[in-house]
């Protein structure tokens, strides 16, 4: 028996993951707030990711043979911006991927920079998100913290530092930066000038399955571990995700259907979107893939059953009729990123009248998520690749209801994996990769790539929402020039 550890540092909280031979033996979470300070902002202390990451290994292991654990690896939220001093002491809370604060930062980069040399350099334009518009917000508005940076990490490679003492990332998380030279896989030497930063400011860059060093004498004592356990690069979130779903070869989709929603397209070949707001980055299995970023997709659920109708019941009554609303909702209550890269964007109930009843706008909400991935899968599929079904995976792949409205809105076969987990789970398996056989490595994979079930679209439901759709879209159009 051998156990293989999966830490997946989301934005709410730490998931962790128990795999063995066997399959996945146990999963363990703790939560840690958000802080937001200002409107628009999004802000974590990197120290409360430490806390929770090593109380849930210690949980994760209290009941095994902690001698038999072989590997530890990553998810990791993306983009966040995490310094440290000379010291490695936190410099400041850690800058999320959800913060909107670095919008000029932004516009400098694509309208001064230019976004032709931008996806020269890196293979994607600059987005509010993207840690580097963040490095020069700190830069400007911050002077006395820029000048004490020594280390600028990633969410997840901080809590890789905690555990070995070391530097390191991985190609996927990397890829978010807009520092990174996706095409060639290393760090742009001209992005970084233009950062006023440094390469030995940042950690080594490794793919997300290498083994990059062993845990340190200190956190052997803590966690109980053996000093032997590998720690795996690991990936962000979305591309372990993929990993942890099985989409891994040329042509496979997961769409995310989490706090964020996401479309997840592998390729073999490098290629970036020259028009609209859809990401080219490395991904976890040693390709490339191509990525369409939602900024709130679950959470609208979340917002407007839990906040605004204060209510834990996220059921709809069963004579509830999907396409046939007539009430629009556009999902951008955090702004938008793909395909609009606009922070200022802002979500909209349309259509209401004195007849409109609560399941009218919480049917809404769950189209107008499904409208908004459409419209960036018709993207991808404008540079020629064909998606037909993909996996789907996230918080919000637990309601029926939506994988049907979004299967007939997408019209695409969506399949459901076993594992719920598929982030934490790609993180556990990166690890398993790296000490493995490969043929050990394999035979585990088949064990675990397996469906719970797959949502066919309905035809005549997509044919409703392919005439809904294009009024989504000139909703949309309006709401941007308003």
């Amino acid at each position: 028996m051998a156990y293989y550890i999966g830490v997946d540092l989301g934005t709410s909280s730490v998931k962790t993951l128990l795999l063995s031979e066997n399959g996945i033996e146990k999963t363990v979470s703790y939560d840690y707030p958000v802080s937001i300070p200002k409107e628009g902002w999004s802000e974590q202390n990197p120290l409360h990711w430490r806390e929770k990451t090593f109380e849930a290994i210690k949980e994760l292991t209290k009941d095994i043979d902690k001698s038999l654990v072989k590997s530890i690896s990553f998810s990791g939220q993306m983009h966040g911006l995490v310094l440290l001093d000379e010291d490695n002491n936190v410099i400041r809370p850690a800058i999320l991927w959800n913060d909107g604060r670095s919008e000029k930062e932004t516009e400098y980069l694509n309208n001064v920079i230019g976004k032709e040399k931008l996806l020269k350099l890196c293979g994607n334009i600059a987005f509010a998100g993207f840690t580097a518009p963040k490095v020069l917000w700190v830069k400007e508005n911050e002077p006395e913290n820029f000048a004490r940076i020594n280390k600028i990490l990633l969410p997840k490679d901080y809590i890789l530092f905690t555990l070995t003492g070391k530097y390191y990332t991985d190609v996927s998380d990397a890829s978010g930066t807009l520092y990174f030279d996706v095409e060639n896989r290393k760090w742009s030497e001209e992005m970084l000038s233009i950062l006023s930063i440094s390469e030995n400011m940042l950690p080594e860059v490794r793919e997300s399955y290498e083994a990059v060093s062993r845990i340190s004498e200190e956190t052997t004592k803590e966690l109980g571990l053996p000093t032997e356990t590998v720690i795996a690069a690991g990936a962000g979130d979305n591309a372990a995700a993929a990993v942890g779903a099985g989409v891994v070869n040329d042509g496979d989709c997961n769409i995310s259907l989490g706090t964020s929603g996401t479309i997840f397209v592998v390729s073999d070949k490098f290629s970036c979107d020259k028009k609209n707001a859809i990401h080219s980055f490395c991904s976890a299995s040693g390709s490339y893939h191509q990525m369409a970023c939602m900024l709130s997709a679950a959470s609208c659920m979340n917002w407007w059953i839990k906040d605004i109708m204060t209510s834990d019941d996220f059921t709809l009554p069963e004579n509830v009729k999907p396409g046939e609303n007539e009430i629009y909702f556009l999902p951008y209550l955090s702004g938008e990123r793909s395909p609009y890269n606009n922070p200022s964007m802002r979500a909209v109930f349309f259509g209401m009248s004195v007849n409109t009843k609560r399941e009218d706008m919480t049917l809404a909400v769950l189209e107008g998520v499904a409208f908004a991935l459409k419209q960036n899968l018709e993207i991808i599929r404008s540079h020629g690749i064909t998606v037909n079904s993909s996996r789907i995976t996230g918080g919000g792949a637990k309601n029926s209801l939506w994988l049907k409205i979004i299967a007939s809105a997408l019209e695409v076969e969506l399949h459901v994996p076993v594992t719920g987990d598929c982030a934490a789970l790609g993180g556990a398996l990166l690890g398993a990769k790296s000490v493995m056989p490969e043929e050990d490595y394999e035979s585990l994979t088949e064990k675990l790539y397996r469906d719970e079930k797959i949502i066919y679209p309905d035809k005549e439901l997509a044919a409703k929402y392919n005439e809904r759709y294009k009024k989504f879209l000139r909703l949309t159009d309006f709401q941007i020039k308003i």
